[in-house]
């Protein structure tokens, strides 16, 4: 399945995605509760959505407002650091260092206020940072809890898999020689455009990713070439701190970013961002500026 969170009539509802991405099902009957609460529902609930889609309405994309598949996430939002190679090596080149790949994932988390619609403007604060860089990742949904868990179970506890684009403000990333701040900007974190089930998603590890600025491709790559894949983050995490369902995992970028380029390039005002995964959809969303906070 693929399920994504719509706005109709002031209501917020999670509803199917047709085949052809053009056109949502929404369930008949009325369905208390939210993404969250269907994810911490478990398997019979999911089976229950789908009879009850059978019979639903049919609703144009464009007809509805699509928010991101977890609009308020109540749950852990996590991101690993360096996770492809390519992008550890202009990292690394970019700061006149030789890359060394690490030898455990660099995890961190972001604040979930970033996370932010799949399609239209994302708003940022200007007058905070100049230097705000796109970063496409395959972002991995957690459906059972995790706890200790070893690597080859780890894949059983994804609920999902959806796109994001972990819009950095560089600047803020080299003054206080973090990630969590630089990270965390209100709405600086599309994700989406809806969520696609683990069962749909035969090899997580076998998609191609892509990212554009205003139709020029900035990043393509495959997510094979990730340092360390979904199962090892998953139970690498999880020896530490339980994951749980909700709980959001960025996964890394490719090569490809802005700050590594040659003079740098950065988003402003007006740019359009297309980031997608293969067989997850497509992010589009326009840059604005927000009023200062």
């Amino acid at each position: 399945m693929r399920l994504a969170t719509i706005r109709e009539g002031g209501a917020e509802r999670v509803a199917l995605v047709g085949a052809d991405g053009e056109h949502l099902v929404v369930p008949q009957g009325e369905r208390a509760g939210g993404m969250l609460d269907l994810i911490q529902a478990g398997p019979t609930a999911w089976e229950s959505l789908a009879r009850d889609a059978a019979g639903g309405r049919r609703v144009p994309r464009d007809g509805v407002e699509l928010l991101a598949p977890l609009p308020r996430p109540e749950r852990n939002l996590f991101a690993l650091g360096l996770n492809y190679a390519d992008h550890g090596e202009e990292a690394y080149r970019k700061a006149g260092r030789e890359y060394r790949a690490p030898r455990h994932p660099v995890v961190f988390t972001k604040d979930r206020g970033c996370v932010t619609g799949p399609i239209g403007p994302v708003a940022v604060d200007f007058s905070l940072s100049q230097e705000f860089d796109w970063e496409v990742e395959l972002a991995v949904v957690i459906g059972r809890r995790a706890w200790r868990t070893e690597e080859a179970d780890a894949l059983g506890h994804v609920f999902g898999y959806c796109v994001a684009n972990d819009i950095t403000a560089r600047d803020l990333q080299t003054r206080h020689k973090q990630y969590y701040l630089s990270k965390s900007l209100p709405a600086s974190c599309p994700l989406g455009p809806w969520i696609t089930t683990a069962d749909e998603v035969p090899d997580p590890h076998d998609l191609v990713i892509t990212l554009s600025v205003n139709g020029e491709t900035r990043q393509e790559s495959r997510t094979d070439r990730m340092v360390f894949g979904i199962a090892r983050t998953i139970a690498e995490i999880s020896r530490i701190v339980p994951l749980e369902p909700g709980d959001v995992i960025l996964t890394g970028t490719p090569s490809g970013t802005g700050f590594a380029a040659e003079p740098p390039r950065y988003l402003a005002p007006g740019d359009l961002v297309e980031c997608s995964v293969e067989g997850l959809g497509t992010l589009s969303s326009r840059i604005v500026g927000a009023p200062p906070s």
